[in-house]
């Protein structure tokens, strides 16, 4: 009973790091001026702000490394004024605080399963492999599943995210008179969070299918003693 115990919750922190470290490699691809560029040009941002493309790269350029890289002042100017206020500001600095504490989760992860992997051997890494396999899967339907849902339901599931993680209030801008919302508008959200799941759903299944095939490689090679 107690082994059965210890199994079940080595692996549900296996597959809770599986997932986080997918996650984490999802997101990356999106952190950079591309992608970026590429979605603000689709969702019309020079008409929302009146910039130039030029001023939107500028400025988004900025915006990018004050999160990705710091320090958060997100104090970028356009012909001399502020392009977000106060409250833009701070919001941003609480995105980055969200950033990083996931990527620090993801760290945690990958370090998780380097370690089991460094300790494994023979018939445990069988056992890890198809864990990971299993893992895979999982974050793969449950990414489908719940990215069809929130993508029906979009603006309720950005609610959420939301309230989860920002104080009730300081995520909501104008995006009338507010460079924030302007510079990032909901076509861009939605797009960018279709674009994640798709990168979730293709790791998920490439690690299913790798697992799935190294745990038979090291069921073949594992002679019973």
């Amino acid at each position: 009973m107690t082994s059965t115990l210890r199994g079940v919750a080595a692996g549900l922190v296996l597959g809770v790091a599986t997932a986080v470290v997918v996650l984490g490699l999802a997101i990356l691809p999106f952190l950079n001026p591309v992608w970026v560029g590429f979605e603000q040009d689709r969702s019309g941002v020079t008409a929302w702000t009146g910039y130039s493309g030029e001023t939107v790269r500028t400025v988004t350029g900025s915006i990018l490394h004050d999160l990705v890289i710091g320090p958060p002042d997100f104090a970028v100017t356009a012909d001399g004024a502020a392009v977000l206020n106060e409250r833009e500001r701070e919001h941003m600095r609480d995105v980055r605080r969200v950033f990083a504490s996931f990527f620090v989760g993801a760290a945690v992860g990958l370090i998780v399963l380097a370690a089991a992997f460094a300790l494994a051997s023979g018939g445990r890494r069988r056992t890890l492999w198809r864990c990971l396999g299993r893992a895979g899967a999982a974050v793969a339907g449950v990414t489908v599943v719940g990215g069809a849902a929130a993508m029906v339901f979009f603006d309720a599931a950005f609610e959420i995210f939301h309230e989860l993680f920002f104080p009730a209030g300081t995520y909501l801008f104008d995006p009338r008179t507010e460079r924030l919302v302007q510079l990032f508008p909901e076509q861009f959200w939605v797009e960018s969070a279709a674009g994640v799941g798709v990168v979730v759903v293709i790791l998920g299944i490439l690690l299913a299918v790798v697992g799935r095939r190294r745990g038979r490689a090291h069921a073949s090679t594992t002679v019973p003693r």
